[in-house]
């Protein structure tokens, strides 16, 4: 397994994000030894989703105003299409995907948060993929897309659904290793 012991990672969600695009990246992380924090735009809980269906709710560990980009070596968008059209909406989310790709440092986002790389003008010329529904918003942002389960672009990992979890996943770990 691999080794990331000591490596912080960000997770970035607000409400009613796809459920199993935060669980299976923050039990992997944390399993080959990465610190990892959810962060909400508020402090509290958020709502998960499985499709269209709410699910488990999850206690923030902290809020985006508490903390900075530099405290992170990674962030992780995790989609659902409500989760990210707030986010995409959020002035301190935009800033913080620009940050981290500004600083070269990993960014993995999943399923329909290919939507903040838009808002946060980080799309254009960039090599990805997202939820399918979505892939005419990204090309007419600029970006190459393409259906495949992970999509590697510098920093940038991009993945299309909950089914890629785990690839997506992997791709983070080695970007972090």
């Amino acid at each position: 397994m691999a080794d990331i012991t000591g490596k912080r990672v960000a997770v970035l969600v607000d409400d009613y994000f796809e459920q199993a695009e935060l669980t299976g990246p923050v039990r992997t992380l944390r399993e080959a030894g990465a610190l990892v924090d959810i962060i909400a735009p508020d402090d509290g809980e958020v709502h998960g989703m499985n499709h269209a269906v709410v699910a488990d709710t999850f206690q923030t560990d902290r809020s985006i105003d508490d903390v900075k980009t530099d405290e992170y070596d990674a962030l992780v968008l995790p989609g659902g299409a409500i989760n990210a059209d707030t986010l995409r909406m959020n002035i301190k989310a935009r800033i913080w995907v620009k940050k981290f790709m500004d600083d070269n440092k990993p960014l993995a986002v999943i399923c329909h948060a290919p939507w903040v790389l838009i808002s946060a003008g980080v799309a254009d010329g960039r090599k990805l993929t997202s939820y399918w529904t979505i892939q005419d918003d990204l090309r007419n942002a600029g970006a190459i897309w393409s259906d495949q389960e992970v999509v590697i672009d510098g920093n940038l990992i991009t993945s299309r659904q909950p089914d890629d979890v785990p690839a997506f996943t992997q791709a983070l770990i080695a970007q972090l290793e």
